[in-house]
């Protein structure tokens, strides 16, 4: 599959993952809003081909179960998607997906893993938690159109050796 086909499978699969899981933490308006702007397959080409984010999609038996997307930077890695379909979560996508994220910055010699997660979404929070990652600082960001991202900044270190 080229990248066209990929992406094209994997912005819809996006919306559904948003609209589901973000519906108790911020309006649909709101999410409507960032899956135009950071997760439509114009967004996501320009992430790829302009701004250095590598996407993973993630599949199990030809049917695409979730999605990640890193970015390196300054020494470290950048987690900056990482979503699992709602029917396929709790089947070990995240530890495959940590497992493989931590290869990584292995291979690429970066020390840490970090990512943005809204403040309010503890169930996210709850496995970076138990994935080794913990909560760094806080930081709201504009977004845009009257929106703000209001967020921890969590990091776990990396062991490069």
């Amino acid at each position: 599959m080229n990248h066209t086909e990929q992406i094209a499978d994997l912005a819809p699969l996006a919306a559904e993952i948003w609209r589901e899981h973000y519906i108790t933490i911020i309006t649909m308006e709101q999410i409507d809003y960032m899956i135009d702007k950071f997760q439509s397959v114009a967004a996501i080409t320009d992430q790829i081909q302009q701004q250095g984010y590598e996407y993973y999609l993630f599949q199990q038996d030809g049917v695409n179960v979730g999605y990640m997307s890193v970015k390196p930077e300054e020494g470290k890695l950048f987690l900056s998607k990482f979503y699992i379909a709602k029917e396929h979560r709790g089947n070990g996508y995240s530890s495959q997906a940590f497992a493989f994220l931590e290869q990584l910055c292995k291979d690429r010699k970066l020390s840490h893993i970090w990512l943005t997660v809204n403040r309010y979404n503890t169930n996210s929070i709850a496995v970076y938690e138990r994935k080794g990652f913990r909560s760094i600082r806080e930081q709201k960001a504009d977004i845009g159109s009257g929106f703000v991202m209001d967020d921890f900044i969590m990091e776990k270190e990396v062991q490069v050796s």
